[in-house]
């Protein structure tokens, strides 16, 4: 009788064990793991009774889904919690003013339906040249001189 309390106590113990899976420490491991096959860096994983939170930061909204698919895969894991920040996108840096100033004159050189005409800037100076018809010089130089340069170039070629 003892002996079969005995049998009957081990293998209640067992199923207990094997009913309760793997521990937070072990999941923590398990998905630290995953990531790292991903190669995913700059994760942080804690594990408390089965639910993954994710923090730290990672390069965008792609590697970010990607830890938390990663996750979710382990066995045993209930649920992600993904606080992963992603890095900033890097900020344009403003156009020149030679640059706004060329757009400007190709601009309205285009809107006086003027085409042949090609406007560069240096230093605030305007340079035009391609070719362009006699009645329409006057009012590229017009469309040049309305954007107020410090001057304006002309090397177009009258046709």
């Amino acid at each position: 009788m003892r002996s079969k309390f005995f049998y009957l106590c081990v293998i209640v113990a067992a199923l207990l064990i094997s009913a309760c899976g793997k521990s937070d420490a072990d999941l923590s491991k398990s998905v630290n793991e995953k990531l790292s096959a991903e190669k995913i860096s700059g994760v942080t994983v804690a594990v408390n009774n089965g639910v993954a939170t994710l923090t730290g930061e990672v390069a965008d909204i792609t590697v970010k889904n990607k830890a938390e698919a990663a996750a979710k895969s382990v066995e045993g894991i209930k649920s992600v919690d993904n606080k992963l920040t992603t890095k900033p996108l890097p900020t344009p840096e403003p156009p020149s003013p030679d640059k706004m100033l060329e757009g400007r004159i190709t601009e309205s050189i285009k809107k006086l339906g003027i085409s042949g005409v090609t406007v560069t800037v240096a230093g605030g100076e305007v340079t035009l040249t391609g070719e362009v018809s006699k009645a329409d010089l006057a009012r590229v130089m017009q469309a040049a001189n309305e954007a107020k340069p410090k001057q304006v170039h002309n090397k177009l070629t009258v046709k």
